[in-house]
């Protein structure tokens, strides 16, 4: 029992330092960390489509296409229906939007990606394994991976 308590613990004070850096965020920018996120993976991915993002970002394709109209009605992206195929609609950031990802802090509080780098790459690699690993085992029976924190996402 202790173990559990303990692993919810950690658990709990990962949540909590989210929420605090989501709240900074937010109050910079005005956008939230999962807002920030696609904007992020757009600019990576390049032109991509909805069911691509869902599934890079860990968010259903209902709660993105929620996300992504905020950010299109903020001129931060657009969509851009494809020529070989016009069912599929594919998503660009905006002059706008790649404006606010330059500016933008990062995801993660700079103390911390500070603390990180300094860490031996086996180290980090172990940390980022481990999380993962929970992260799974979170998900693990859930019918999407992005139904667990639902709620929390549709920002």
């Amino acid at each position: 029992m202790h173990m559990m308590h303990d692993l919810y613990l950690a658990l709990r004070r990962l949540q909590r330092a989210s929420e605090i850096h989501a709240k900074r965020l937010g109050r910079h920018s005005g956008l939230t960390p999962i807002q920030l996120l696609i904007l992020h993976s757009i600019k990576a991915m390049g032109e991509s489509t909805l069911g691509d993002l869902a599934k890079q970002v860990s968010v259903s394709q209902a709660t993105l296409s929620t996300i992504i109209d905020r950010l299109e009605n903020r001129e931060l992206l657009q969509r851009i229906r494809s020529k070989s195929d016009k069912r599929k609609v594919h998503l660009a950031l905006s002059d706008k939007g790649a404006a606010v990802i330059q500016a933008e802090p990062a995801l993660l509080p700079s103390a911390f990606l500070d603390r990180f780098g300094k860490l031996a790459d086996w180290e980090q690699l172990m940390l980022l394994a481990s999380l993962q690993r929970v992260a799974g085992l979170l998900e693990e029976g859930q019918t999407t991976p992005a139904e667990l924190f639902e709620g929390e996402t549709a920002a």
